[in-house]
């Protein structure tokens, strides 16, 4: 049995995570969910945004599945990201049939660093306007570059690219591009490249299918992340993983859409999807693949999906297919 916290969060996560949890009923696999708080409505009553039971229930479990949050954002999964140390944000750019996907061959992976750049949030006022520090170490460079390449050689990936701006930040994305080469000779089996972040924006418009693993720091894993989402069809298709050296915490990319939230309309895809990064996490590789291709057969038939897919079903109408699907294999 899996020990599995989940928290629903604010707006359509508490609906896309209904949805999910009646898929994967469907799996012949033992789930103990342990349901958490967090997020906006959580902090209106309270005052906190992540309370430290919640924390402590993560880390007590083998995996998270987690909605969205909304305004709180940065006070819910940035700092579970750094109280946890997910330090990898592993997000799949994949092309599903029956999406508005630019491009139909499309299957590559951002491996973005998850806890230091910018995004430690050590910003001040200034009489000029305000400043920010950018960190970036040793330490989280060698273990996000060896996640990367460990990724690739356990999923049967070939290229690994170094995504920076070394040309201009030379002290810091020089650090991160040096760090890479440094672990990249223990997998002499890798091909490797490296490019700039401008660079590289431009490629996935022009050139996407070059692309295998990208491996980047925070900001620039952000940014790739969302125009990768928007090459295939959306942020309602797209899954993220958060991964430590303890702890799993998945969750889609989307948010918690306030303006859809309520309606049962929602796009459970994304949700879906992360919860078979949870099952390969988890090593459940058989069941992850079944999850993924019942969700396929839905989307490939087009007949009973959402409205962003072209449909006119709820989110749970879909969900019922995807189960059905799931059920008839």
């Amino acid at each position: 049995m899996y020990e599995i916290a989940v928290i629903p969060g604010d707006g359509i996560g508490k609906e896309v995570m209904e949805a999910t949890l009646h898929v994967l009923e469907a799996l012949d696999i033992d789930f103990n969910y342990k349901f958490a708080d967090a997020g906006d409505k959580y902090a209106e009553k309270t005052g906190i945004a992540l309370p430290q039971d919640t924390i402590d229930i993560v880390k007590e479990s083998q995996a998270c599945l987690f909605g969205a949050a909304g305004e709180t954002a940065a006070d819910v999964i940035v700092k579970m990201r750094q109280e946890l140390d997910l330090y990898v944000n592993l997000r799949p750019v994949k092309s599903y049939p029956g999406t508005s996907s630019l491009f139909d061959n499309l299957d590559f992976v951002i491996v973005r660093e998850n806890t230091e750049g910018l995004y430690i949030g050590l910003e001040e006022k200034t009489e000029e306007g305000a400043t920010a520090l950018r960190v970036i170490t040793k330490k989280a460079s060698e273990r996000i570059s060896r996640f990367a390449f460990e990724y690739a050689k356990k999923t049967g990936r070939k290229k690994i690219t170094a995504v920076h701006k070394a040309n201009v930040l030379k002290k810091t994305d020089g650090l991160f591009k040096e760090v890479f080469y440094q672990v990249a000779r223990d997998y002499p089996e890798m091909e490797l490249d490296d490019r700039y972040v401008d660079a590289t924006a431009m490629f996935f418009i022009t050139k996407p299918e070059m692309f295998d693993v990208i491996v980047t720091t925070n900001l620039f894993g952000d940014i790739l992340s969302d125009e990768g989402a928007g090459l295939v069809g959306g942020l309602g298709l797209i899954p993220s993983a958060n991964i430590g050296e303890k702890q799993g915490l998945f969750e889609p990319v989307h948010g918690s859409a306030p303006g859809h939230a309520g309606k049962g309309t929602a796009n459970p895809s994304a949700m879906i999807l992360s919860a078979m990064l949870m099952l390969d996490y988890l090593e459940e590789f058989d069941n992850a693949r079944k999850l993924e291709n019942a969700l396929v057969e839905v989307l490939n038939e087009g007949k009973i999906v959402t409205a962003d897919l072209g449909g006119n079903s709820s989110t749970m109408e879909m969900a019922r297919e995807v189960r059905r699907k799931l059920e008839s294999q």
